[in-house]
């Protein structure tokens, strides 16, 4: 039986990679997100914020009424707001924990009774929940959050037959992730020289591809490969925080 992964953010650089790799794979792909994407990439594309609680539950009745069953749930949002915590207004702070946290919230509420039993969820949070750096608290506090929440879920949800776990990516080479290099935490004058000196305080000596990430997702999403993995926040990172900032 083919299997379906449903899959957020699916327009952004980690989203979309991850769908062409699920894809590769054989699976069916039901991409989501706010802005239209690539349609060749998913079997089933559908645009909602999932953010907006009544956008969800109508994104669900749309899928419960093509499959029976899903296989797994990729929590795959992210945005960011570069900006000290000073001169953040309330409604960014607001917008950021709806889009990255909120939005998991009500994505595996929904998602449930599909994807019990045997179902998985990945969801995906970031390096910066465990070392960060400035001008990015809101972003930080809610990959925090996602990681924390995953490791509650995976103990509500373990009598379901339902594993839940989280990827923690590095710095990967995504728009997000060059919009970012403007904070100017890495030495260069033009972005790809910003890319090059950031690649080269990791101990492989680069960024990460959005489709290494995909590949460590499917991994987590494959029963077949990942079946007694549960409650973990598997850290893909070029082996950033394995080395020292005072090194």
């Amino acid at each position: 039986m083919r299997k379906t992964v449903l899959i957020t953010g699916a327009a952004g650089g980690i989203g979309s990679a991850t769908m062409e790799v699920f894809k590769k794979e054989g699976w069916q792909v039901i991409g989501v997100d706010r802005k239209s994407s690539d349609q060749e990439m998913s079997d089933h594309f559908i645009e909602a914020d999932v953010s907006r609680e009544k956008q969800v539950s109508q994104l669900f009745q749309e899928v419960g009424s093509k499959i029976e069953r899903l296989h797994a749930l990729v929590n795959c949002v992210g945005v960011q707001t570069c900006k000290p915590v000073v001169e953040m207004e309330a409604e960014e702070w607001d917008e950021t924990m709806a889009a990255n946290l909120r939005s998991v919230f009500l994505m595996v509420k929904n998602a449930h009774d599909l994807l019990s039993p045997g179902g998985a969820i990945v969801n995906v949070g970031s390096v910066h929940s465990e070392a960060t750096s400035s001008e990015i608290a809101a972003y930080a506090a809610s990959k925090g959050g996602v990681v924390a929440f995953t490791r509650a879920l995976s103990i509500e949800f373990a009598g379901d037959g339902i594993r839940v776990n989280a990827v923690l990516p590095g710095a990967v080479d995504t728009e997000m992730l060059r919009d970012g290099l403007q904070r100017d935490h890495a030495e260069g004058g033009s972005i790809q020289d910003k890319v090059r000196s950031l690649g080269n305080r990791h101990v492989i000596g680069r960024i990460g591809r959005p489709e290494e990430i995909g590949e460590v997702i499917v991994f987590l999403a494959d029963d077949d490969r990942s079946s007694f993995v549960t409650g973990h926040a598997l850290t893909a990172d070029g082996g950033a925080t394995a080395r020292l900032s005072t090194e």
